[in-house]
């Protein structure tokens, strides 16, 4: 392969006419590039940064390849390309001599090389169909599909909903499905548990999976309850019967409940903060004013349940209270409000994220304290109750060429754009903060062109964090691609502004400058 690390592909020069009578002579699609010369090789992957090239023997020995590649070329138009080099003529043989090819060392009599950002990058030796290809094209360095693995052979693989239903129809053996997103870590760690359950219970039970994380199949998800990944239903006779949910079982786990499912046992309620030993004075929507006015220098927490931050923040607050409200002394008191039953106060006070810590003088209110979180912070504030800094202006606030989407319009802003790139982010989060300039002089660059967006979604807003887990969002921040406000891909590279700008995904965005 030494020879491979310096090559570089391009749109071929000839005769336009001659290679159109060529590419029509094989039924090769016009997406396929034909690439004789060595000039022509080195334009190409100077130019492009996805490329995927068949070398053949001859001009017919690579026909069922160019037959499946062309359908390909046609799904990946605009995020990569193909070409072809056909190694049995005069031309062709000096430049696979010079790239150091020999298809007609292969058995098949072509060869099928993946070269990225102008080098070299590896063989294609993945199944030769036509989703792993798209796959692979769309994230060349991207895991394999689940199918592709041969461990995986027992399980079904379910593309689409038409086969989904199909398979409920005539199934007439018990089917657990595994609804699933490909970049889920749960799911990943899972798949080898679950083929192997497949293969232990083959025959007796069917064990499926299916990616349901594009937008295609929200109505699906919504009538299963799927609400994260995985979620695994069970199936007698086509009618959906339990959720099993042991998502840390062996395969022996799976092939025993199968003998025997049962429904998850309900989860024992969350015990009320409220109703704990709490030293923290619980308010509700009746007694909050009263408590003001005995207390003329006191610390509210507005709060939700199933907030992690709140939660997170709740022992460090009973500690403060076990001090400041037991002591006589004490410079103030703190107490708390759920705003999720007691609305009437969270409206009152705009609380419109969680926690909310406000500080209240003689029953007003007369700060906003969003740094107070440990119990040093606050006893050390109630001792000399000061103005916080002034809050620094929000991203979403400052003028720029980003879109700035929450759930009541996320879908309907992106499904206009060809190409939108979507940071997922946390006010808080020091990688965001960092990413925020580079992805804010991304935006501005493409500002002008109405099929591209570069939009951001606040994940501790409360309706967004449904959104945000719609999404598949498991940390700070996150790059979701999408094309007509369908999920695409994943992007994990750099934050610089040259890589967001140039390198999501595959290069779009300097495909997308080269034709302004």
């Amino acid at each position: 392969w030494g020879g491979r690390g310096s090559r570089g592909v391009a749109r071929g020069e000839g005769s336009a006419s001659a290679r159109g009578e060529w590419l029509a002579a094989v039924k090769v699609s016009p997406l396929i590039e034909k690439v004789s010369e060595h000039k022509d090789f080195k334009k190409l992957l100077r130019t492009r940064t996805n490329v995927l090239v068949l070398y053949t023997k001859s001009a017919t020995s690579g026909d069922s390849k160019l037959k499946l590649l062309s359908d390909v070329a046609q799904v990946i138009k605009g995020q990569g390309t193909i070409a072809w080099v056909n190694c049995g003529d005069l031309e062709g043989r000096k430049l696979c001599k010079k790239v150091k090819v020999d298809p007609s060392s292969k058995s098949d009599g072509a060869d099928l090389l993946h070269y990225k950002d102008g080098t070299f990058h590896t063989e294609y030796n993945r199944p030769a169909t036509y989703k792993s290809m798209v796959a692979f094209l769309k994230d060349p360095t991207g895991a394999p599909l689940w199918e592709e693995n041969p461990e995986a052979k027992d399980v079904v693989h379910v593309e689409t909903e038409k086969d989904f239903r199909k398979l409920l129809k005539r199934e007439e053996r018990p089917i657990l499905m595994m609804f699933f997103a490909p970049w889920c870590g749960v799911c990943k760690r899972m798949q080898p548990v679950f083929q192997q359950a497949a293969t232990e219970t083959k025959g007796t039970y069917v064990l499926a999976g299916m990616n349901v994380h594009p937008a295609e199949f929200d109505g699906l998800k919504q009538e299963y309850n799927v609400k994260g990944y995985p979620t695994f239903c069970y199936f007698e006779k086509g009618k959906f019967l339990h959720h099993y949910e042991n998502y840390g079982g062996t395969a022996k786990d799976i092939a025993d409940w199968m003998k025997n499912p049962q429904p998850p046992q309900p989860k024992a309620p969350e015990v009320q903060w409220s109703e704990t030993d709490s030293p923290v004075f619980h308010l509700t929507d009746d007694s909050l004013d009263g408590f003001l006015e005995e207390h003329p220098s006191a610390l509210v927490m507005f709060y939700a349940p199933w907030c992690g931050h709140c939660k997170k923040m709740k022992p460090e607050y009973d500690e403060a209270a076990e001090y400041l409200n037991k002591d006589k002394n004490s410079p103030g008191v703190l107490a708390a409000v759920d705003t999720t039953i007691h609305k009437a106060v969270g409206e009152r006070f705009k609380i419109s994220g969680f926690p909310t810590v406000k500080y209240f003088e003689k029953g007003e209110e007369k700060f906003t304290l969003p740094h107070l979180r440990s119990k040093d912070k606050i006893i050390e504030f109630l001792q000399n109750p000061q103005a916080p800094p002034p809050p620094e202006q929000s991203w979403e606030d400052k003028p720029s060429s980003v879109s700035h989407l929450g759930m009541e319009d996320f879908r309907e802003a992106l499904k206009k754009k060809k190409h939108a790139l979507v940071m997922f982010y946390a006010p808080w989060c020091p990688h965001c903060k960092n990413a925020v300039p580079h992805f804010t002089t991304a935006a501005d660059l493409f500002k002008e062109d109405r099929k591209i967006a570069y939009a951001a979604v606040d994940c501790t807003k409360g309706p967004n964090q449904e959104l945000c887990k719609q999404e598949g969002v498991e940390g700070y921040p996150t790059f979701n691609y999408y094309n007509y406000g369908k999920f695409a891909e994943k992007y994990n590279g750099e934050r610089g502004v040259s890589d967001i700008f140039c390198r999501v995904p595959n290069n779009w965005f300097s495909r997308e400058m080269e034709s302004l």
